[in-house]
C-alpha cells in the first residue's frame, strides 16, 4: 500500500508542476458550453439585408412595414436602406449584406389594377442557411400583405408574390463546409508541425545545439516557421482539391481564383503558425501544447463563421469574430471559391491577414528563447 502510494504520490507531483494541463481540463468544458451555446443558437438573428424602394404607394408603404416589423420584433434581420438598385445588388455581391429587397416602382400600381404584384429578392445562396431563413420570413411578410389592408379593388391571395433570384452558383450544404475544412487543415497543421516540434525538440534536449551556433532568435524563428508554413499550406491545398472531388464543386474564376485560393491558404497558414508560436514557444512540455489545442481550436473555428452566419452571435461573439483570423480567411475562401470574387471583394480581409501576420511573426521572433 505504502509503494502504490509513493508512485501516486509522485504522478500528483508532477501533475502539479503542470497547472496548464489542470487548468484546460477544467476551463475546457466551460469555453465549450460558452463558445457552442452562442455559435449554434438555432434561431438566426440580425441578418443584413439592404432594401431598394422604388415605390411610394400604399403597398409598398405596407411592405415596407412588414420588414420593419422583422427587424424590430424577433430581430431576424437589421435593415439598411439603398436608392440604387445595381448598387445594393453589388454590395450583396461583395458580401456585406445577406440578400437585397427590391419594390418595383410599379408594386402597388400593379395590385390596384389587379395584376400581380412582385417583390424581388436577390440572395447571397452562398450563405445557404441564411438565405433559407430570409426566404422563409419574406415570403411569409408578403403572403400576409393584405391582412388589415383593404383596397377599392380587392386583389387575390396569389397576386402578390416574392420572386427570388440567386446571385452566385447554387451551393448545398456540404460544398458551402469547404473553406472551413481548409482553415481547419490550417490549425491542425500548426499544431503537428511547427509549434509542436518546438516544444518536442526543447523538451528531449536538442535546441541546446542552437546555443553553439551564430544563429538568432529571428534565424530560429523564421526557419522553423518557413518549414511549417510549406508544410502546412500544402496539406491544406490537398485538403481543397479532395473537398471539391468528393463534393462535386468546381472554383468559380478557374485557374486564376485556383492561385487566389493558394495564396490565401499560404497567408492563413503563415498567420496561425505565428500565433500558435507567439503563444507557446516557452512551453516546456508537449502536454501543454495539446492541452491548448483544443481551447484555440473552440474558440477560433467555431465563431468564425464556417458552419453559421457571425451576424447571429451575440454582440461580443461578433466583436470577437471581427478580430479572430480564421473568420477572415473563411470569408476570403468563401468569396473566391463560390462567387468568382475579385481581389477588391476580398481586400479587408486580406488586409486583416497580413497586419495579423505581421504582427504575430514579430511577437514569434520576440518570444523565443535562445536560452537554457
Amino acid at each position: 500500500m505504502l509503494k502504490t502510494w509513493a508512485v501516486m504520490r509522485r504522478d500528483l507531483l508532477k501533475l502539479s508542476r503542470n497547472p496548464m494541463t489542470l487548468l484546460t481540463s477544467v476551463m475546457l468544458p466551460v469555453i465549450y458550453l460558452v463558445i457552442f451555446g452562442n455559435s449554434f443558437q438555432g434561431v438566426l438573428k440580425h441578418l443584413p439585408i439592404v432594401i431598394v424602394s422604388e415605390d411610394s404607394g400604399p403597398w409598398a408603404v405596407r411592405m415596407m412595414e412588414k420588414l420593419q416589423a422583422l427587424a424590430a420584433g424577433p430581430k431576424t434581420v437589421t435593415i439598411t436602406y439603398e436608392n440604387d438598385r445595381a448598387a445594393a445588388i453589388e454590395q450583396v455581391r461583395e458580401g456585406r449584406y445577406k440578400a437585397a429587397v427590391v419594390i418595383p416602382h410599379d408594386f402597388s400600381h400593379n395590385i390596384d389594377e389587379g395584376r400581380i404584384g412582385e417583390v424581388g429578392l436577390f440572395c447571397d445562396n452562398v450563405d445557404t442557411i441564411s438565405t433559407a431563413t430570409i426566404e422563409a420570413l419574406l415570403n411569409q411578410a408578403v403572403a400576409t400583405l393584405r391582412v388589415g389592408f383593404v383596397t377599392a379593388r380587392e386583389p387575390k391571395l396569389n397576386e402578390i408574390v416574392l420572386r427570388p433570384s440567386n446571385l452566385f452558383i447554387t451551393v448545398d450544404y456540404d460544398r458551402s463546409l469547404i473553406p472551413g475544412v481548409i482553415v481547419m487543415a490550417l490549425f491542425m497543421g500548426s499544431l503537428v508541425s511547427g509549434v509542436f516540434n518546438w516544444v518536442m525538440d526543447r523538451f528531449m534536449g536538442l535546441t541546446e545545439c542552437y546555443l553553439v551556433t551564430p544563429l538568432t532568435r529571428w534565424n530560429v524563428a523564421g526557419g522553423v516557421l518557413g518549414s511549417s508554413v510549406l508544410v502546412t499550406s500544402a496539406a491544406a491545398i490537398v485538403v481543397l482539391v479532395a473537398g471539391l472531388l468528393i463534393t462535386g464543386a468546381t472554383i468559380v474564376g478557374g485557374f486564376r481564383a485556383f492561385l487566389m485560393l493558394c495564396g490565401i491558404i499560404v497567408l492563413g497558414a503563415t498567420g496561425i503558425l505565428a500565433m500558435t508560436f507567439a503563444l507557446l514557444a516557452r512551453a516546456d512540455n508537449p502536454r501543454i501544447v495539446g492541452a491548448s489545442a483544443g481551447f484555440l481550436n473552440v474558440i477560433l473555428f467555431f465563431p468564425s463563421g464556417a458552419v453559421y452566419p457571425v451576424e447571429s452571435f451575440p454582440p461580443w461573439l461578433r466583436a470577437f469574430a471581427a478580430y479572430n483570423p480564421e473568420t477572415h480567411a473563411v470569408a476570403a475562401l468563401k468569396s473566391i471559391l463560390f462567387k468568382g470574387a475579385d481581389f477588391r471583394a476580398i481586400t479587408g480581409d486580406v488586409a486583416f491577414l497580413l497586419v495579423f501576420t505581421a504582427l504575430m511573426m514579430m511577437l514569434a521572433g520576440l518570444n523565443l528563447k535562445r536560452t537554457l
